[in-house]
């Protein structure tokens, strides 16, 4: 490779970088503009939400621009939540917690069995769906302890946490639909993954 070769590779790996940054923090400010929208949407009795659109920002910067910038934009949306959510720190802490278990997942496979981690190996329906899946199992076990360890801190009554969980279950199981299927929609079906391709 030559010299030009190198600096063009170097600045377009830059290039990339800085795109990712921009992108993750556009979207980390777009999730927190959202939250306002998510107090006035349904909610179970517990408070927790049957549709939440700040993680379907955190997905769709995951889908467009790679897993490090889905990441730093979850953690930047987690962060600037702390101040205006009304169940922070443990809300935004638990919001980032189920995104990454749900996303996670697939990114793993891809980095460590399937040695392939372009977005598009994740395009096809089958595959999305397979990732999805482990990513909702994972999610779910993710959450259980949690939630049991805030019921707990919180000093709810002992005999209603088996009933707790179950909405636990369904409600994560719920919300994982929305943040998979509605950014899938979004990213592929206007291709701004290839408009961008980052990864």
């Amino acid at each position: 490779m030559s010299e030009t070769e190198e600096k063009e590779t170097f600045m377009s790996r830059k290039s990339q970088k800085t795109l990712q940054l921009a992108g993750a923090a556009i979207f980390g400010a777009l999730s927190l503009t959202l939250s306002f929208l998510a107090a006035y949407l349904p909610r179970t009795p517990e408070g927790l939400a049957y549709f939440d659109p700040v993680s379907i920002i955190w997905v769709i910067c995951y889908l467009i621009f790679g897993p490090l910038a889905g990441l730093i934009c979850a953690v930047i949306g987690m962060l600037l939540l702390m101040p205006f959510d009304p169940f922070a720190p443990i809300g935004p802490i638990m919001k980032f917690t189920a995104t990454v278990a749900l996303i996670l997942p697939g990114y793993l496979l891809m980095k460590y069995i399937k040695k392939d981690i372009r977005s598009g190996t994740i395009k096809p329906p089958k595959i999305y769906a397979t990732y999805g899946v482990i990513g909702i199992i994972v999610r779910i076990l993710v959450m259980v302890p949690f939630n049991i360890l805030v019921y707990i801190a919180l000093g709810y009554p002992s005999e209603f946490l088996g009933a707790y969980l179950i909405v636990v279950v369904l409600i994560n199981a719920l919300q994982s639909v929305w943040d998979l299927v509605i950014p899938y929609l979004v990213v592929y079906g206007t291709k701004l993954n290839e408009k961008f391709e980052i990864w």
